[in-house]
């Protein structure tokens, strides 16, 4: 089963990254007849493709840092404060992934274009902020309810405000796991397309939209390719360091607070 398993996951990255590299690839060939860089010169000598590139950085950036702000306080909030409907306030969080996702966004869509929102950036900031919410909830909520108490209240015995406190003792333990929520809706965000294509059709256009669009409008298998090796690199980063932080034990000690 493992095998399998990995086989369904692993072939399909392998033959992306061979077409990537391949130039020549003709059936019934079961390997390229000839390997080269020479659709890694054309891809990345399209202005498209810098222009998606640069968007989807500064549309990623915008959304990550609005959740941050937004969130992590009612993560806070969330982890040490008790006040009416917190349960349900916490787990309404996770609706949005309990649905089908693209009727959500349509419905959203109709909403948008009621406020002049469909084809903007901002838009688009909107409707990938709501895929954010699940990180940037739920794990510094594990974060902030595993930070050892004991070092608060010590630091309160020997007269450091509240203020003092968070700063010295609870954000410095919880910073690893926040920092990988954080890195975790930074990536998703970067990779996220239906909110992208629907919303922001057809002035905004992210890396993975234009991936898509090579894929499906091009006779050129090696430019959809190109951009998925590219788009790997950010999700593999943040995939060794989420590793690091689980290993430690960071999320089962807070979601288990």
């Amino acid at each position: 089963m493992a095998v399998a398993l990995t086989l369904v996951i692993v072939l399909p990255l392998v033959v992306v990254g061979t077409w990537a590299f391949t130039e020549v690839w003709r059936y019934p060939s079961v390997i390229p007849q000839k390997f080269g860089l020479r659709f890694w010169n054309a891809t990345l000598s399209r202005a498209d493709v810098w222009d998606s590139l640069w968007l989807s950085i500064r549309l990623t950036t915008m959304v990550t840092l609005v959740s941050a702000i937004i969130c992590l306080p009612a993560a806070y909030a969330f982890a040490r404060m008790k006040f009416p409907f917190r349960n349900v306030l916490f787990f309404s969080f996770l609706a949005g992934h309990a649905f089908p996702k693209f009727g959500l966004l349509v419905a959203i869509a109709a909403i948008f274009l009621t406020f002049d929102l469909i084809g903007t950036f901002w838009g688009v900031v909107l409707i990938q902020l709501v895929g954010t919410l699940m990180f940037m909830i739920w794990i510094p909520v594990a974060a902030f309810q595993g930070v050892d108490r004991r070092m608060e209240e010590a630091a309160r015995d020997v007269g450091a405000s509240p203020a003092r406190v968070f700063w010295s003792i609870t954000l410095p333990q919880a910073a690893p796991t926040i920092f990988a929520a954080v890195l975790l809706s930074f990536v998703g965000t970067f990779y996220e397309t239906e909110g992208a294509w629907l919303i922001g059709a057809p002035a905004i256009r992210t890396m993975p939209v234009l991936m898509i669009s090579f894929i499906n409008n091009q006779m050129v298998v090696q430019y959809g390719a190109v951009l998925s090796v590219l788009l790997w690199v950010p999700s593999f980063i943040a995939l060794l360091f989420v590793r690091r932080i689980i290993g430690q034990g960071a999320f089962a000690r807070g979601l288990g607070a």
